[in-house]
């Protein structure tokens, strides 16, 4: 960024003013519906903003780029989570369906075990969905999974710590 620069306001501005086309042009070419790229472009630019280094950044295209591709990541998962969940719910019995705000409820604590889980490992995962959905004892995943209960019981920590972290806040 140039040195005459000090206002990160100012600055703001004249990253939106010149790269907000330059990046919706860039998302209508990768995603099928155009107000989406809107959409994902402001967010990203909200992102941007709340950078706290935003005078730092050298390259403001490639910081978008990359905060627009994680905005467009996690519409994808919500969109394939709530797929997901509507499909288990059209299956389940009618009396058992719930109105549409604990359905969003719902979703969005679906996405917080989902964030919780994303940088475990693939058994550590596996393990938590196999106790807490199923009901497996850590002895039975840990015959299924190939390793010691003691390790299922790390895995399986471990998520929880995981998911309590994320639904604790930073504050906690």
């Amino acid at each position: 960024m140039p040195a005459e620069f000090t206002n990160r306001s100012d600055l703001l501005t004249l990253i939106f003013r010149s790269d907000y086309r330059w990046l919706t042009d860039k998302l209508r070419r990768r995603i099928s519906h155009g107000t989406g790229a809107e959409d994902i472009a402001s967010e990203a630019f909200v992102r941007l903003a709340a950078i706290p280094e935003l005078l730092d950044i050298r390259e403001p295209r490639a910081m978008l780029t990359t905060l627009a591709q994680r905005v467009l990541y996690e519409n994808w998962r919500r969109r394939d989570l709530e797929q997901a969940y509507l499909k288990a719910l059209a299956s389940s019995p009618q009396l058992c369906h719930p109105s549409p705000e604990e359905q969003e409820m719902v979703i969005e604590s679906l996405l917080a075990i989902d964030r919780a889980l994303d940088g475990l490992s693939i058994n550590a995962r596996k393990a938590f969905l196999f106790n807490q959905l199923d009901g497996m004892t850590y002895a039975e995943i840990a015959q299924e999974l190939g390793v010691s209960a003691s390790m299922v019981r790390k895995y399986v920590a471990k998520a929880l710590t995981n998911c309590y972290l994320v639904t604790a806040g930073p504050n906690e």
